[in-house]
């Protein structure tokens, strides 16, 4: 049955009109940003495709376009639509979490938690501050396996040096959820310690981040 062929009481855009956004379920809400279906299936059933695929929100949010891809009516347009408003999801939860100034672990970790738990990858980032611990901008370094090699303290002090920060903290994940250091990432603190301590650029923490908790370079040693 084509979606003109339902009763306007089973049309999401016209619950949607009627009732607001909170009224509709999950895969009526996909069923409006995906707008239509394909052969044999209506839109809303398209929708509920994608919902019992990944089970839960959080999981189709971090998929990938080939995942999506393979779920019978959503193509390339429909998966990068998805991923784009899985994208703006993320920056307007860290925009909502994010912290102007930095006075302690915490504050880094409640401001890199939402966008590196779920990460698959590593990603460093390099977080710059001013004289008063305001931050000034982050910078991501690298992604991928995260060692010596990758992680040279050029790519750490240039972006601070030319956006004048007076010290920095660094920020990694752990794919795996547990934030524990590796010897790797000890090897890897140390030798940026000595490093900006040459240049006069402190590194003032070292966070690895995990699923529900992190690691905390000054609080931790």
């Amino acid at each position: 049955m084509k979606i003109k062929d339902l009763p306007d009481s089973s049309r999401p855009r016209e619950r949607f009109l009627k009732f607001g956004p909170e009224a509709l379920s999950d895969a009526e809400l996909f069923a409006i940003i995906l707008r239509t279906g394909n052969k044999g299936e209506n839109v809303m059933e398209v929708s509920n495709h994608l919902i019992s695929n990944f089970g839960k929100l959080s999981s189709l949010f971090d998929s990938s376009l080939k995942e999506l891809q393979k779920i019978k009516g959503i193509g390339e347009s429909k998966a990068m639509e998805i991923l784009a408003i899985a994208e703006l999801t993320k920056r307007l939860d860290q925009e909502k979490n994010s912290t102007k100034k930095i006075s302690c672990a915490n504050d880094v970790f409640r401001h890199f938690h939402k966008k590196l738990k779920d990460k698959k990858k590593e990603h460093f980032y390099s977080l710059m501050l001013d004289t008063k611990n305001n931050i000034i901008k982050e910078e991501e370094i690298s992604k991928g396996i995260l060692d010596a090699s990758i992680v040279h303290p050029r790519e750490i002090f240039n972006p601070a040096i030319k956006n004048s920060a007076s010290k920095i903290i660094l920020i990694h994940n752990h794919p795996s959820g547990d934030p524990n250091p590796s010897q790797e990432d000890l090897e890897i603190i140390e030798k940026l310690q000595k490093a900006g301590d040459e240049l006069g650029i402190s590194i003032l923490d070292s966070l690895i981040i995990g699923k529900e908790g992190f690691w905390s370079w000054v609080e931790k040693k």
